[in-house]
């Protein structure tokens, strides 16, 4: 299965402006604010978001590429950013999978990028908005 449809819900969020964002917005086009159902945590340096059926709503971006010719280079460039590739020995911190995401009243087949590890004794960002969460903690 394919999707043209790229949910983000950390550092490539237009609110971060972080360089991987200003590469990815080359690709991808922003449809609107968009969640998924999962939990989000607080890594420390960065979220990391897992999917469950906790009842929990993770807040995001919804993108979809600019030119389906280019959805294969782009979303490889984004799985190097998530480090998809690790080194011989080393294990990769995320995996991209297609997902069921809600923008507005529709589901959107989405790719996401989920963390791979299970996550204990971490902060879960309850609000599922990173965002905001940064934004209280200032």
């Amino acid at each position: 299965m394919q999707s043209n449809y790229l949910f983000v819900y950390g550092s490539l969020l237009s609110g971060f402006k972080s360089p991987a964002y200003e590469y990815m917005a080359r690709y991808f086009e922003l449809v609107g604010p968009a969640t998924a159902s999962g939990t989000l945590y607080d890594l420390g340096d960065y979220p990391a978001a897992i999917p469950d059926n906790s009842g929990r709503t993770i807040t995001g971006e919804l993108y979809r590429i600019r030119s389906k010719h280019e959805l294969s280079y782009a979303l490889a460039q984004l799985d190097g950013y998530e480090g998809l590739n690790p080194e011989a020995g080393e294990t990769a911190d995320y995996k991209r999978e297609l997902c069921s995401i809600r923008r507005n009243d529709e589901q959107v087949e989405a790719w996401v990028y989920w963390f791979s590890h299970e996550i204990k004794d971490k902060p879960v960002v309850e609000s599922g908005n990173v965002l905001d969460y940064l934004n209280s903690r200032r």
